[in-house]
């Protein structure tokens, strides 16, 4: 049985303040990254009254200093690929809103992992801001800033200062300033941040009811039908059955890729 909350709105009951800060460090070429992915959406849908979120870049390459930061000319150096150019396209994105620089983390790992597109060609990043219905142009523009490259630098000095070495990382703060931070290193169940996160609140947490469907494509750009079930605590079967029916009646799209199904709303 489908639960009421993928047809209905639901009523998401929020705490004053929400007493944790969350720190989440990302490599968008890391492979645990990527299947941290669903676990950290599924942390936001049910837990995010708890917590306030930041993702941090924390990149394995030693320097940024990138070709396409230079004064030379823009046709020249950023018509080519780089190792930095995933992280350097995140922070053009994020220039649009922090939520566009979400959505172009998550396409970079679709791009990435699903499709497996050379995410550190220019090219290829300037196709899934279009995808994404970005600003091409002011991408393309932020892309070469230095205003960028001094975003991504305060990310790397953030990861350098809370002594992070590894992606993915999860540092927790609580309320008590003087306390120092709990840092996670490295890829577990969801259950387990579930349980850090009941124990750094200090008192049993209950799971938020999820929002509509067409909610949460609103809020994630793609979802995978494994995904959408534990969301909704439902069996993959009859996730994929809703799915479906929206598909018949032209509300979502499905996008296979070898053995991932991936569903977003229907574009007009």
């Amino acid at each position: 049985m489908i639960p009421h909350a993928l047809i209905e709105d639901s009523v998401i009951p929020y705490l004053e303040t929400r007493p944790i800060e969350l720190y989440v460090f990302v490599d968008p070429t890391c492979d645990d990254c990527w299947f941290l992915q669903p676990i950290l959406r599924r942390l936001q849908v049910d837990y995010e009254r708890y917590f306030t979120l930041r993702v941090i870049l924390r990149t394995s390459l030693p320097t940024m200093n990138t070709p396409c930061l230079s004064d030379q000319n823009e046709e020249e150096t950023c018509g080519k690929s780089h190792a930095s150019f995933p992280s350097i396209a995140i922070k053009a994105a994020e220039f649009q809103g922090k939520r566009a620089g979400l959505r172009f983390l998550s396409k970079i790992f679709e791009y990435s992992f699903l499709k497996s597109e050379n995410v550190s060609s220019f090219s290829v990043l300037v196709e899934i801001a279009e995808s994404l219905a970005l600003d091409v142009e002011e991408f393309i523009k932020d892309f070469s800033s230095k205003n960028v490259h001094r975003s991504l630098q305060i990310d790397l000095y953030m990861a350098k200062e809370m002594e992070v070495d590894q992606a993915p990382t999860f540092v927790f703060f609580n309320e008590n300033i003087e306390d120092e931070g709990l840092k996670v290193s490295g890829l577990y169940s969801y259950d387990v941040y579930e349980q850090i996160l009941e124990e750094l609140v200090g008192q049993t947490i209950s799971p938020d009811s999820p929002p509509p469907l067409e909610s949460l494509f609103g809020r994630f750009d793609t979802l995978a039908t494994k995904e959408i079930a534990e969301i909704y605590r439902i069996p993959e079967k009859s996730a994929e059955r809703e799915l479906k029916k929206r598909l018949l009646q032209q509300n979502v799209e499905r996008l296979s890729f070898q053995d991932t199904t991936l569903w977003r709303k229907k574009m007009v």
